[in-house]
């Protein structure tokens, strides 16, 4: 398979996979390795062992490298300074535990299963259990990270847990590499002393820091003098992966290369951290690469292959871990929420402990073990990959930490709560008209046409439309439109209207006007309406949006109407509270402010309000470009004589619906000219409107055709 197609399928899997596993409620990082395990060659063969090491390793490589980084970020001194006491007896308790209760555990199943080559006596079994507890001690910081960002974690237990998991890998060498030592001399292999072991452990780990410590100084003193953020992201990531391959061609730790090189940034005097906001920009396609490429690797045939033998390693590494968490967290004086969960969060294991497997097999002397440690291990990375990200998430998710998740679950009640009362019969909110009531036009001309249909938005619909009818010297006239069906005599809409006629009336008679009435019999909706319209003389038409999800038809309707209308027609959208005084009018340029001058000025005239005008520029747009556009705005408001006071903004953006949401939150209505062509044009360049409309929680008036 060709490279760029293989990414194109993991990519795309991948997000596929993260997106069906976030809908119920499992981190992004469950449902890349499941596509990962889908498309490897455990199941569909997609992706080929070949592929997975030779062509896509890298990427791999690329990734841990960021993944380290990243947690170096979390390793600020000014905060952890308080938690050095926690996070050293967390360390020593959680990898000592995971280590004693394995090896001791695995030794008695090994034993008495007779697992391995008969010929092996109790030194040999003895070796095994301790290889797979110094195996065991290792953890997954990349599943870990994952969760954390996406939760966007904050607290004691998030800053623990970072902590932890940056010096629990350090831990697992030191303490990985002294049993490796001791298992040569119990095999009765020749090999160095445990004394000697534990010190080339030490080096291995301190030139890793060494050359991360350097890298993150050079990183700082070359992004500290660039401006750009393409310059920064293109500089620090070609140090920082220069770095890691120094580290791997020395036989060291590129994973403590890259914390050491994140540790240090973060840590100088002037704490400039662009560049990890810069990194962080070109990470999700390698997290998603990643953690897909994680899953392939794994071998679903591991699981039956390791048996009573790698079920009882995997539950009691959790348990060491949960257990010896536990214990160090009560020694140190942790928060009670680091007590409860840590252990929970430090689940997930993976890339650490498959290289440790690799080194075993490597050894001469000792890899004749590597056949019953490789399947017990992997049996164990492929439940720790599936469920632990799921752990991490409870953990966090329990100590209320998810500070992501708390705001999204937030927003989820407020559209549930909002989807409830709109289907369950409650009418559109008002705010109480404070303005007095509007003088009545001595001869008035014309008519702005509403129609009537929900009972919820007549009022609603009543008040803007009486504004509207005011500002033209105009009359409100309510239309219900009756469409019969075969054999239908009429009288349902005929029966129907008096009602929403009378709330109507009720409302244009608060804002100190008369409304006016019409039973239209039409084959459809939109055919009546126009046919109203054309029948006397119209200066608006409004019509109210469907309070509950937008349907096909209604869309219909408007297209209909706004081809044919002779006047604009004002789609009115309603949300939260309908409440007029400070107007937001959203454009891309001023040509857009054309049909919605009269609509503005309509309800500026009944009071005192304020009115932005904000122009949408391109994200490279110059200040000197932002300045002409807010004083073309100016000239615009002051030309077509908009009531005071107006202010004019421009800014310069890269997601124009995120713009527009934010500043609507210190406005009450938005007012939006609206796309008008329909069916091909429309499905390739879209309607700002209609998307602001759908992620916005304010009343919109979309304003469709060009000013009478």
């Amino acid at each position: 398979m060709e490279v760029t197609l293989a990414l194109a399928i993991l990519l795309g899997v991948g997000f596929i996979a993260a997106k069906a596993a976030q809908l119920v409620r499992l981190p992004s990082v469950t449902g890349y390795i499941c596509a990962g395990v889908v498309l490897g060659p455990s199941c569909l063969h997609l992706i080929t062992e070949e592929a997975l090491q030779h062509q896509l390793g890298h990427f791999t490589q690329i990734a841990l490298m960021l993944i380290a980084f990243g947690i170096g970020e979390h390793l600020d001194l000014r905060h952890l300074r308080q938690a050095a006491k926690s996070v050293g007896y967390i360390g020593l308790g959680e990898t000592s535990g995971a280590f004693w209760l394995v090896g001791m555990g695995t030794f008695l199943v090994a034993w008495g299963t007779r697992v391995g080559n008969p010929a092996w006596g109790l030194m040999n079994f003895i070796t095994l259990a301790l290889l797979l507890g110094a195996v065991s001690v290792a953890t997954a910081p990349a599943a870990t990270l994952h969760v954390m960002r996406e939760l966007r974690a904050t607290g004691p237990l998030t800053k623990t847990l970072m902590a932890v998991v940056a010096v629990d890998d350090g831990l697992a060498i030191i303490i990985f590499g002294i049993a490796m030592s001791a298992a040569r001399h119990l095999v009765g292999a020749e090999g160095k002393s445990v004394l000697w072991a534990g010190a080339d452990s030490a080096a291995e780990i301190m030139g890793s820091l060494v050359i991360g410590a350097f890298a993150g100084l050079l990183i700082d003193f070359v992004v500290h003098r660039l401006k750009r953020r393409g310059e920064m992201l293109t500089a620090g990531l070609a140090l920082l992966l220069l770095a890691g391959e120094l580290a791997r061609l020395m036989h060291w730790s590129p994973l403590l290369t890259g914390m050491a090189t994140g540790f240090t940034i973060v840590n100088r005097d002037r704490r400039d951290v662009r560049v990890f906001r810069a990194i962080n920009d070109f990470e999700p396609p390698i997290y998603a690469l990643f953690f897909t490429l994680a899953g392939a690797h794994l071998q679903i045939s591991a699981l039956a292959t390791a048996g009573y033998l790698g079920a009882v390693y995997a539950l009691l590494r959790v348990a060491g871990k949960m257990v010896g968490a536990n214990l160090g967290s009560r020694l140190s004086g942790a928060p009670i929420s680091v007590r409860r969960w840590l252990g929970l969060a430090l689940v997930p294991q993976a890339g650490v402990a498959i290289g440790l497997i690799f080194l075993i097999q490597g050894d001469e002397a000792l890899g004749a073990y590597s056949v019953v440690i490789t399947p017990v291990v992997l049996a164990a990375v492929v439940l720790s990959e599936l469920v632990g990200p799921a752990c991490a998430r409870l953990a966090v998710m329990k100590a209320g930490e998810a500070r992501g998740e708390i705001e999204r679950e937030q927003q989820r009640e407020t559209l549930h709560a909002r989807k409830e009362a709109a289907v369950g019969g409650e009418h559109v909110q008002l705010a109480p008209w404070t303005w007095g009531p509007l003088g009545r036009t001595a001869n008035p001309q014309g008519y702005v046409l509403f129609g009537v249909s929900d009972p919820r938005t007549v009022a609603g619909l009543a008040r803007i439309a009486t504004v509207l009818a005011h500002y033209h010297g105009a009359r409100p006239l309510a239309v219900r439109v009756h469409s019969p069906k075969p054999r239908d005599s009429g009288e349902e809409g005929a029966t129907a209207a008096p009602e929403l006629f009378a709330a109507a009336a009720k409302e244009a008679s608060n804002l100190g006007q008369e409304v006016e009435t019409q039973v239209e019999v039409a084959a459809d909706v939109a055919g009546g309406v126009v046919a109203t319209a054309q029948a006397r003389e119209t200066w608006a038409i409004v019509l109210g949006h469907p309070l509950e999800r937008t349907k096909q038809s209604f869309a219909r309707v408007v297209d209909a109407v706004a081809q044919r209308a002779p006047c604009p027609v004002i789609v009115v959208r309603f949300a939260g509270v309908l409440h007029t005084e400070r107007i937001l009018v959203p454009v891309g340029s001023v040509q857009e402010l054309r049909p919605l001058r009269d609509v503005v000025r309509a309800l500026a005239q009944v009071g005192p309000h304020r009115i932005t005008l904000l122009q949408m520029l391109p994200p490279e747009a110059t200040e000197e470009q932002m300045q002409g556009a807010e004083q073309e705005l100016r000239e615009w408001a002051r030309e077509k004589q908009l009531p005071q006071p107006v202010s004019c903004r421009a800014i310069a953006t890269e997601a124009r619906v995120e713009t527009i949401a934010q500043a609507a939150a210190q406005h009450d209505l938005l007012v939006m000219a609206a796309a008008s062509p329909r069916g091909l044009p429309r499905l390739f360049f879209g309607s700002l409107a209609e998307d602001v409309a759908q992620q916005c929680d304010k009343p919109i008036l979309m304003v469709h055709g060009a000013e009478k």
